[in-house]
């Protein structure tokens, strides 16, 4: 299977149709392709790489559209300037053409297409329909991407001023503030070009399905609060009401006084571009201002645009080329020629070259078929709704009758031999300290010592009782930080217990020694478990 590439005809088109990768990746694909001579030189690519990746350079135009089993154009036909024809009928018999037609605005065109002698199929790339699959091979979004970047920087070299703001030793210089109308795949990339330049960027939308991308991109989401959705078919915006019309053109009269630069990009399919920057917005803007209507093809978003052109009125320079991704033809061809490498492969390469009606992307696309229109296709076919998986409802309680009967009474449980040791040891230390507190006389001299012992008694048998509350009261899961607290109370036990020690009454200090012991015991083993716990967070 032979492709065809040759040199676009259409005045200024630098593109071309495959890169010499590209080419390279189709010969991998059983194809073989003939390229005219040059027909890659303004977008860089020269013939001897064409050659490197396995083409044949053919010895003119006229010898590439003869041999060509498919034809691969960026530009729809049109007539040729050196061989005095239209491109149209230098077609092959049964040769297939792939290229953007635009068949809704071209209808001429399509018509002599279907009515050649030849029996052609004509396969237009601006058709592709906008779904998830076929994305590999959308070349408006490929174009779009490419064409929003480079109107930020056709932008920036009729802006008098730097895109980001700046500090300087004369002076301080404002950002340029950027206004995007419409958040597509151009719009988005603007957007991201302009902040990537450090612009503050402003954009609108008639969908809002696209703030949050605005968004990410750093971009400032202009709303107008209307319950009315701008979305329409395949990703497009639709045409608003009068009302949301009015309440957008107050809007952007306001943001004309205070923007620098305005990029529009609003289409609607099939229609001529909606006007949506009027002339007393242009006329409100301040001198060195810039807008870049990047809808010039289809007659223009701004009331001043002159297609191809750049004009100034009212000191604001108004440019409308619709070359944009021409003006990039490197990145361009490589780009078009991978979305048109995949559409190839999606229809069977070289070997198994087909065309399958029932394909949606195929078929979508395909304007002429073997000599017959088939243009335009039927409905895309919607993807049938998943089921929804229906909630069980909630069992409903039986209702079962009530029979008097004995209800058992609960077993009691058994309390634990701790609490037994616990509770015994209480009620002997409570009932010593009675003990020796109504056999003493209050009358009869007290010893100092006995009336230390009865004293650190009283506050022992308080300690024990408390203790025994807060610690048995507390939940396990607030064992660890109440082990600080009981560290803290153990060393004031120790520093206690080391006074008692160095007391004249030998039980007072057994006694201490004893709590300095267990209270040692107590603050030991509460640094270590901490420590065990800190190192099972540490990476």
């Amino acid at each position: 299977m032979k492709l065809g590439i040759v040199k676009e005809v259409h005045p200024g088109e630098k593109r071309v149709a495959a890169s010499p990768q590209v080419v390279a990746r189709l010969a991998k694909r059983g194809f073989d392709t003939i390229i005219e001579p040059g027909a890659g030189t303004a977008a860089k690519f020269p013939d001897a790489a064409y050659i490197e990746a396995g083409a044949t350079i053919a010895a003119d135009a006229r010898s590439v559209w003869s041999q060509a089993d498919i034809m691969l154009k960026v530009r729809p036909p049109e007539q040729h300037p050196d061989l005095d024809v239209h491109e149209s009928d230098l077609l092959s018999d049964g040769c297939t053409l792939l290229s953007t037609l635009w068949p809704g605005q071209n209808e001429e065109l399509v018509d002599r297409l279907s009515k050649l002698d030849a029996n052609v199929s004509v396969i237009a790339m601006d058709k592709i329909p906008r779904i998830s699959r076929a994305q590999k091979m959308d070349v408006l979004s490929s174009m779009a991407n490419i064409a929003g970047y480079r109107a930020v920087v056709e932008a920036a070299g009729e802006y008098g001023s730097f895109f980001t703001g700046q500090f300087t030793a004369a002076g301080k210089v404002p950002p340029a503030t950027v206004l995007v109308i419409g958040a597509g795949v151009a719009g988005l990339a603007a957007i991201a070009a302009a902040r990537g330049l450090g612009a503050r960027v402003r954009a609108f939308d008639t969908r809002l399905a696209v703030k949050d991308q605005v968004k990410s991109l750093g971009g400032e989401f202009l709303e107008l609060q209307f319950e009315e959705s701008g979305e329409g078919e395949g990703g497009y915006a639709k045409t608003m009401s009068k009302e949301f019309i009015d309440a957008e053109m107050a809007m952007f009269a306001e943001q004309a006084k205070e923007v620098d630069i305005v990029i529009t990009t609003a289409l609607i399919p099939g229609r001529p571009a909606p006007k949506l920057w009027k002339d007393y917005m242009v006329e409100a803007m301040k001198p060195g201002s810039v807008i870049v209507d990047m809808a010039a093809e289809q007659g223009g978003n701004c009331d001043l645009t002159v297609h191809g052109e750049r004009v100034v009125a009212h000191d604001v320079t108004i440019l409308g080329y619709s070359d944009l991704p021409s003006r990039l033809p490197t990145v361009s061809s490589d780009l078009y020629g991978t979305n048109l490498y995949h559409l190839l492969d999606e229809m069977g390469g070289g070997e198994e070259f087909r065309f399958d009606l029932e394909n949606e992307v195929v078929r979508q696309a395909l304007v002429v078929h073997e000599g017959k229109l088939t243009w335009p296709p039927p409905p895309l076919k919607k993807p049938a709704p998943k089921p929804v998986a229906k909630k069980p409802e909630p069992k409903k309680p039986k209702l079962e009758r009530v029979v008097d009967r004995e209800v058992d009474p609960p077993v009691p449980q058994k309390p634990k031999l701790a609490t037994y040791l616990l509770g015994l040891t209480g009620l002997a230390l409570v009932g010593g300290w009675l003990f020796l507190r109504l056999t003493m006389d209050q009358n009869t001299a007290m010893s100092p010592s006995t009336y230390m012992l009865l004293q650190h008694l009283t506050v022992f048998v308080l300690s024990v009782f408390v203790g025994w509350q807060v610690v048995w009261n507390v939940t396990a899961a607030l064992h660890t930080p109440l082990m600080s607290v009981t560290n803290a109370i153990s060393g004031i036990i120790i520093i206690g217990g080391m006074l008692q020690v160095g007391d004249n009454s030998s039980a007072a200090v057994i006694v201490g020694a004893i709590a300095t012991f267990f209270a040692g015991i107590n603050v030991a083993g509460g640094f270590l478990v901490t420590q065990r716990m800190l190192k099972m967070f540490r990476k």
